[in-house]
């Protein structure tokens, strides 16, 4: 069964994800802050993670750099999951280099095809 990590700070969100995600039979780790993501990733190597960029503490993108900066988790495969989607957020994610992008509010269909894309294209 595959892990992941779902980094978010607002609880609707991080029910929202967790519900699905165990819908479709993967297991979920749970974080509020980037700090705590950054450290729950050490920790248990998620298979991937969903990483708010908005978050109290460090942001999303400092969370990624610390993950990739990392050599256990370097490979575990990081999604950006969040409402900013104005084209400057935009191309500062995509300048940080996340595996993918998923805006808020998620699309349902979306959500669960990147998901499965990213977890299989990792085995």
């Amino acid at each position: 069964m595959s892990t992941i990590l779902i980094v978010e700070d607002n609880d609707k969100n991080m029910k929202l994800a967790r519900d699905i995600l165990n819908a479709k039979g993967y297991q979920t780790l749970e974080a509020v802050t980037g700090e705590e993501g950054v450290k729950l990733a050490k920790e248990k190597v998620p298979d991937l993670v969903l990483m708010d960029i908005q978050l109290p503490g460090i942001n999303g993108i400092e969370a990624f750099r610390r993950i990739r900066a990392d050599a256990k988790t370097a490979r575990v495969p990081v999604v950006a999951l969040t409402a900013s989607v104005t084209p400057t957020d935009r191309s500062e994610i995509n300048a940080a280099g996340f595996d993918a992008f998923i805006g808020k509010p998620i699309n349902l269909k979306e959500f669960v095809e990147t998901v499965k894309r990213l977890i299989e294209g990792k085995k």
